[in-house]
């Protein structure tokens, strides 16, 4: 007998964020595989008897290597359990949710996508941001600020992001800030355009830092703010002073 794979999306921290599928997901299952950022008030959702395996990851420091999961996604759920891969925002947004998936599917093992609330819209909101603004915004993009090494960093279109998307959100970025704001003032930004750096978004702990992109690298610096951060772009930062409500 097969199991079932559920490749779920744990919200951007607020364990209060998560969908009721995905609630529904963790009681049910028989072994759950979790990331590091997914809030650990979740797991007491579990079933007594269920596996818990951390599965998480930090920049230069994995706990299991993404081919150690896949092997334990095909393994567990090959052995005829309800298996739950739980992934902090969204399995599809930077999550490596579509290659576990396919791992899946090429073991003929069944799964599900069970989407989430992804940081990049999440963290801006608890700090009073909202990513699209009928003022301020009508495009917005989300980007990864840390490039796979074998690409250098040269992996996006900096012009097109620079002058045609309104709201830019980050992922991973703090470590490369200084070269992704540099990199889209060259390429035709206003170097005066708000930004916001959200530490720990959506979490009792969150701080934000707004500067612009001329200015944010060095405040951060000065600020001592570090990863898990979402970085934000855009005249809509200027909204914060006005709308914030959660800090």
């Amino acid at each position: 007998m097969t199991g079932k794979v559920y490749l779920v999306g744990a919200g951007p921290g607020d364990p209060k964020l998560i969908t009721v599928k995905g609630l529904e997901c963790i009681q049910q299952a028989d072994v759950i595989l979790y990331d590091r950022l997914v809030n650990k008030a979740l797991l007491e959702h579990a079933k007594p008897t269920a596996e818990l395996i951390f599965c998480g990851k930090s920049p230069g420091k994995h706990h299991l290597i993404q081919d150690e999961i896949h092997e334990l996604l095909v393994e567990k759920a090959g052995q005829g359990k309800v298996v739950t891969r739980l992934k902090g925002g969204d399995p599809c947004v930077f999550g490596r949710g579509a290659e576990e998936a396919e791992v899946c599917a090429n073991a003929n093992i069944p799964f599900e996508f069970v989407p989430g609330i992804t940081a990049g819209i999440a963290a801006p909101q608890y700090a009073g941001i909202p990513v699209t603004h009928r003022d301020h915004a009508a495009s917005f993009a989300i980007v990864t600020g840390h490039g796979r090494a074998e690409k250098g960093q040269d992996y996006l279109n900096w012009e097109a992001l620079a002058t045609g998307i309104d709201t830019i959100a980050f992922y991973m970025s703090v470590g490369n800030l200084a070269y992704i704001t540099s990199q889209l003032i060259a390429n035709g930004r206003k170097a005066t355009t708000p930004v916001a750096v959200i530490e720990w978004g959506t979490m009792d702990k969150q701080r934000t830092i707004t500067g612009t992109l001329e200015t944010i690298a060095q405040d951060i610096v000065a600020s001592g703010l570090q990863n898990p951060s979402m970085v934000v772009v855009g005249d809509v930062v200027s909204m914060r002073e006005k709308i914030k409500w959660f800090e």
